[in-house]
C-alpha cells in the first residue's frame, strides 16, 4: 500500500477516536501497522479491564472474538466493536455450552476452572476462570481435590505439575502453540547458544521442558526487561517478537518456531478498523442472562 494511503488512514483513525470517544485496543500478537495505531496494548484480559476503567463510549478490540465478548462483560454500557468478525479462536471453538453442560450433568459438584481463552457461554457456566499467568493461584485457591479445567489440556497438565489437586482436561488446545515441537526448540537453542528461551504454558509439556521461562506474553515483555540476558528465543505466537523488540531495542530475539502464526490474531488491517469506527460495524454484546453468571466467574479470579 502506498505509504501516503497508509498515513491517511491513521490519520483518519485518530481523528475518529476523538470524535466519537473511542480506544483501540491491540493484543500482542496483531501485526505490528495494529499495534502501532493502539491505545493500549497487552494480553486479552489486561486489555478489557484497562478499557473498562477508561470514559470511553466505544471499545474497538483488535483481537479475536472471545476478547471482545470479555469487554462487553466487563464494560456492558460500552459499544464494544471488532472490526473483523470472523477472527475467532480454534481453541475457544473446542468447546461448546452444551458439551459443558453433558460434562457437568455427570459431575455435578466438581468445581470447573475456564481459562479465558473461550467464549462467554463457557465462561457462564464456570466456577471461576483463570489466565495462563495466574492459573496456579487460581487452581490452589479452591477446595475441591478434583477440578475440571478447560479448553486447553496443556495448560491444564502445566497446572498440575504446580498442584495436589487431581485435574481432569478438556481436550483442548491451541493449534499454534500444540505445534511447536522440541525438535524445533533445540534446533533454535543450538543455533543460538547464549539465548534464554521463554516458553508459554499453552506449549505441550515436552516443550515446556526445554524452557528456562514459563509465563504468559506480558510475562514474556517482562522478563525481557528485566533478565541480564541479551538474547531469548520466544516460544509462543510470532506476533509477540515486535512489542517485545520494542520495548528492547538492544537485546534480540528469535521465535521458536516462525510457523507459530495465528492466522486469525493477523486478519485485522488499519483499513478494518476505520471502517469499523466509521460504520460503528463488528459490534460484540453479549446478553445479560449470559454476561452476569459470566462476569461472576471472571470477578472471582480478579478478586484473589
Amino acid at each position: 500500500m502506498n505509504p501516503n494511503i497508509k498515513q491517511d488512514i491513521k490519520n483518519k483513525i485518530k481523528q475518529l477516536t476523538k470524535e466519537k470517544n473511542a480506544i483501540i485496543l491491540a493484543h500482542n500478537y496483531e501485526p505490528p501497522e495494529i499495534q502501532d495505531i493502539a491505545d493500549l496494548n497487552g494480553d486479552s484480559l489486561e486489555l478489557s479491564i484497562k478499557a473498562s476503567q477508561t470514559d470511553a463510549d466505544i471499545i474497538v478490540f483488535c483481537g479475536v472474538k472471545f476478547m471482545a465478548e470479555t469487554a462487553s462483560i466487563l464494560s456492558p454500557d460500552k459499544t464494544i466493536l471488532l472490526p473483523r468478525p470472523d477472527a475467532g479462536c480454534p481453541m475457544a471453538d473446542m468447546i461448546t455450552p452444551e458439551g459443558l453442560k453433558a460434562w457437568m450433568a455427570k459431575n455435578p459438584s466438581m468445581p470447573i476452572v475456564t481459562y479465558v481463552n473461550s467464549t462467554a457461554a463457557v465462561k457462564a457456566l464456570t466456577t471461576i476462570c483463570c489466565t495462563s499467568a495466574n492459573v496456579v493461584k487460581v487452581v490452589n485457591s479452591l477446595d475441591a481435590k478434583e477440578i475440571l479445567m478447560t479448553p486447553d489440556r496443556n495448560l491444564a497438565d502445566y497446572a498440575a505439575t504446580k498442584t495436589n489437586k487431581i485435574i481432569h482436561k478438556w481436550d483442548g488446545y491451541c493449534p499454534f502453540h500444540d505445534a511447536l515441537t522440541p525438535e524445533q526448540v533445540l534446533k533454535q537453542k543450538k543455533a543460538y547458544p547464549d539465548a534464554l528461551f521463554m516458553a508459554h504454558p499453552e506449549c505441550r509439556a515436552e516443550v515446556l521442558a526445554l524452557a528456562d521461562v514459563i509465563t504468559s506474553t506480558s510475562g514474556m515483555i517482562r522478563t525481557a526487561h528485566e533478565s541480564e540476558s541479551t538474547s531469548f528465543i520466544v516460544g509462543t505466537e510470532v506476533g509477540l517478537l515486535y512489542p517485545l523488540q520494542k520495548a528492547n531495542p538492544d537485546k534480540t530475539f528469535y521465535p521458536a518456531s516462525i510457523a507459530m502464526e495465528c492466522v486469525d490474531m493477523k486478519k485485522i488491517t488499519p483499513q478494518d478498523v476505520l471502517n469499523s469506527l466509521e460504520n460503528l460495524s463488528g459490534e460484540v454484546k453479549v446478553p445479560e442472562d449470559i454476561r452476569i453468571p459470566a462476569l461472576q466467574s471472571v470477578q472471582r479470579m480478579i478478586e484473589l
